[in-house]
């Protein structure tokens, strides 16, 4: 794989690696530890020759065992089990893959509208509350979440051709 390949496969699955580190993990910090740990480690496999059939999916089998391994490694936590189950399935890649897509459609919100957004739906304000914190009418609250929601749902849709819910959010 050249670098140019590498450089591209990494733009384009470092949010969908993060993802799941940051799913496993539950700390940002330490997901992209892991996954930027990841991607030089394979990088310098690469450059000394070693052969990889399927780049994408090893580099989710390093993310997890990556994860796996700074679990093990805290000390104030109990020990992890054993019987954990793969977390490199074809499920679970395509769960960290829209994970990815959800979030970089957020990122390209308007920073008001996507502001508005996360309080409502990730933070779980009510309109009133988001009304009060950011100074504006329950009325705009409510609008700026409708027309985010439209928006992530029109480029959520036509990046993957067929409708996209959010039942999620």
């Amino acid at each position: 794989m050249s670098r140019s390949d590498f450089v591209k496969f990494y733009k384009e699955n470092y949010m969908p690696l993060g993802m799941l580190a940051l799913r496993m993990l539950e700390s940002v910090e330490e997901a992209e530890d892991v996954v930027q740990d990841a991607f030089v480690a394979t990088w310098m496999k690469l450059e000394q020759g070693a052969r990889v059939d399927d780049i994408r999916r090893y580099m989710y089998r390093a993310v997890s065992n990556g994860a796996l391994m700074k679990m093990r490694s805290r000390k104030h936590e109990a020990a992890v089990p054993e019987d954990l189950p793969d977390l490199c399935d074809d499920e679970d890649i395509d769960v960290a893959e829209r994970d990815a897509r959800v979030w970089r459609a957020i990122d390209k919100l308007p920073p008001r509208c996507r502001d508005t957004f996360l309080m409502a739906k990730r933070d779980g304000m009510t309109h009133a509350e988001i009304a009060a914190e950011m100074d504006i009418s329950v009325k705009t609250v409510e609008h700026q979440v409708a027309k985010a929601m439209s928006r992530l749902r029109d480029a959520l849709s036509s990046a993957s051709g067929t409708p996209f819910f959010l039942p999620f959010l």
